[in-house]
């Protein structure tokens, strides 16, 4: 197929001079716009605004389409089903005014939506993935980045902004990460061009992307939908927020000796400060767990090899916010705890000999410091230096904890009304979903939510059960060695539930998280299971395994429980090929131990000779279950669950 050449001859000439008017009343949805990509194989609404009782003209692949405003100046019209390819233009006509959309093409529209980890974008991780950014040039994979905003009195008709990008080694810095790779997979085995709706953002719980409407059968969330649709509530609480969050800045930055006596300077005398090892928190080194300002200084002899060239320091994650020095100059800083510390600096300011860094960390709540099991280390060209080690630090100033702020952007509903609302006339393939973190908290109605929010996107978008593939949240936090209780996994348990809704996928991503990020690097395989369910659902690839074991059901023989799998593939299997781990039993009392575990078969048998008679079983049942290795010969894994014995 190819995309470089217009495949038909149409006044090309006034079409390509024509520009959108700025002062009249044609107006078209901000995804109607340049290089679109509209669904193929499906008749297509296309709508937008003008003058009332005006008729509207679209010029397309040499036929003309009309329609006729109303008194409120909407119209809309519909254009045929169109087979993939591209590029094409429209021209747009109503009276003396003109609005001429180019380069658009006709492929598969994926909705991506969710919180950070959908929203995350390549650049976020372009240190990983450089040489892939490097190669993505690629007119066919576009994404329209849907503006962040929230609205709580209506659904609102279009968005305040937004544009199509095709992917190239500047515009992919900005896709979302998952949703990138999941359309290139897609793209590179079927050639059609992929369009990306990136309707996400960071922290938003599940209720806040669900509709009015569709809330009221969670009466806690509608109420708090209804109550934030006062003006004057909100601008009370932001102005309450503002004050009380500057006034602790303001106080703290006050009360700061490291800003008085300016501790930045590289001829400071630190023989008498304190040392502790980095990475780790203030409060495991003998002080005790406080809020405020801490600043760190470390001499590091830099060799003459790493001289006369640009330079990097990275400095894992700390908690919460940094400003970082070395020999007295400002290389870098971050407001807030979860980001990558990756400071690039330029030649001349690392020096051959002795180098000053010093870093001031404000912790505004809970343990400040120094996430572990992070690179800490200073790069220039091939050669690397590690900072880690003892650092001499002395306390800048200690504060009060920090009163947590309203985040009213994710206030129940406010996101649908504003990011998937104004999207609902621009018919979709399907869509994908990250989301779930800030659901933890809460995990019990998980799936009740997912199931309202998947059947109220369906009911409003009017083209049926549209596939809804999303991820399973990975491994995150510390390692539990022994069974216990756990929010993450409870939620993972409401995900595996929602499969039953017709049309949906899940991919399950456990052994791809890092225990102390909650935003974890590989990206590029998360959008590769989701588009496995794609292409075996959607794209018609019949043989394909795409989904690890799933728990099919338990029964107990003697003292044992026999557990049986779907999506075994050609057989179960273990990605370390070490013994079954992470599977843990109990009797009718529920208090789990952990339990041997081999596969026989297809099956696997668990069993723990301490309970002659097992009930319930659970698999790798944490928040970071590490060591869980059961997989199918595919290499996909299994998923968490619990069950019990029928």
């Amino acid at each position: 197929m190819n995309f470089s050449k217009h495949p038909y001859v149409i006044t090309l000439l006034l079409i390509l001079s024509i520009t959108i008017s700025g002062y009249g009343q044609l107006k078209l949805p901000k995804l109607i716009s340049n290089g679109m990509v509209l669904q193929r194989n499906t008749e297509l609404k296309i709508w937008g605004w003008a003058t009332p009782e005006r008729t509207v003209t679209l010029h397309f692949n040499h036929q003309l389409f009309q329609a006729k405003t109303n008194a409120e100046g909407d119209w809309q019209m519909m254009l045929p089903a169109q087979k993939a390819g591209g590029p094409y233009q429209m021209l747009f006509t109503s009276g003396k005014e003109s609005i001429a959309v180019k380069n658009l093409l006709f492929g598969d529209v994926w909705l991506c939506s969710g919180q950070s980890n959908m929203e995350h974008t390549i650049g976020s991780f372009k240190y990983v993935y450089s040489d892939i950014i490097a190669q993505s040039t690629n007119e066919a994979i576009r994404q329209f980045k849907v503006p962040e905003t929230y609205n709580f009195k209506q659904p609102l008709d279009d968005l305040p902004g937004g544009e199509w990008k095709s992917a190239n080694p500047e515009n992919v810095l900005d896709f979302s990460a998952v949703a990138y790779f999941f359309a290139k997979e897609i793209y590179k085995r079927y050639k059609i061009p992929i369009g990306i709706i990136n309707a996400s953002l960071g922290g938003s719980p599940a209720e806040s992307w669900i509709s009015e409407k569709a809330l009221v059968k969670f009466p806690q969330y509608y109420q708090e939908a209804e109550k934030f649709k006062s003006d004057a509530l909100i601008a009370h609480i932001q102005k309450h927020d503002d004050s009380v969050s500057g006034h602790w800045y303001t106080t703290l930055n006050k009360k700061d000796k490291g800003l008085q006596e300016h501790w930045i300077n590289n001829n400071l005398d630190d023989q008498y400060w304190d040392q502790m090892d980095i990475p780790g928190y203030w409060a495991n080194e003998g002080q005790s767990s406080f809020n405020g300002v801490v600043w760190f200084r470390k001499t590091i002899n830099i060799p003459q090899k790493m001289m006369n060239k640009p330079a990097m320091i990275w400095l894992g994650r700390i908690v919460d916010a940094d400003s970082v020095f070395i020999n007295g100059k400002f290389v870098g800083t971050t407001t807030y705890l979860y980001p990558r510390r990756r400071y690039a600096f330029p030649a001349g300011i690392l020096k051959e000999g002795p180098n000053e860094i010093v870093i001031r960390v404000v912790s505004n709540a809970g343990k400040g410091g120094f996430v572990p099991d992070k690179p800490y280390e200073i790069i220039a060209g091939k050669d690397t230096l590690s900072v880690a080690g003892l650092w001499k630090y002395k306390i800048g100033a200690i504060m009060p904890e920090l009163p947590s702020q309203t985040f009213i952007r994710w206030k129940p509903s406010g996101l649908y009304n504003a990011m998937i609302a104004p999207l609902l006339q621009y018919k979709i393939k399907g869509a994908i979903w990250y989301q779930g973190e800030s659901n933890t908290g809460y995990p019990a109605n998980y799936d009740t939510l997912m199931r309202t929010l998947i059947q109220d996107w369906r009911t409003h978008w009017q083209i049926g059960d549209f596939p809804f593939y999303y991820v399973q949240l990975p491994n995150f936090n510390p390692a539990n060695s022994k069974p216990s209780e756990s929010d993450w996994a409870n939620l993972r348990q409401e995900q595996l539930k929602t499969l039953s809704v017709p049309h949906t996928g899940m991919a399950v991503t456990i052994g791809l998280g890092e225990w102390n990020d909650i935003h974890p690097v590989k990206k590029q395989e998360v959008g590769y299971r989701l588009s496995l369910w794609a292409r075996h659902f959607v794209y018609g690839a019949s043989s394909l395994n795409y989904s690890g074991p799933l728990i099919q059901s338990i029964e107990r023989k003697g003292d044992k429980l026999v557990l049986s799998f779907t999506h075994v593939g050609a057989g179960l299997s273990t990605h370390d090929k070490e013994p079954l781990a992470y599977f843990s039993i109990a009797g009718k009392d529920k208090k789990y131990i952990w339990a041997a575990a081999k596969i026989e078969g297809n099956q696997v048998i668990v069993w723990n000779n301490t309970i002659e008679k097992p009930v319930y079983v659970r698999y790798a049942w944490a928040d970071n279950p590490e060591g869980a290795n059961l997989c199918n010969k595919d290499g996909l894994p299994a998923s968490p669950f619990e069950g019990s014995v029928q």
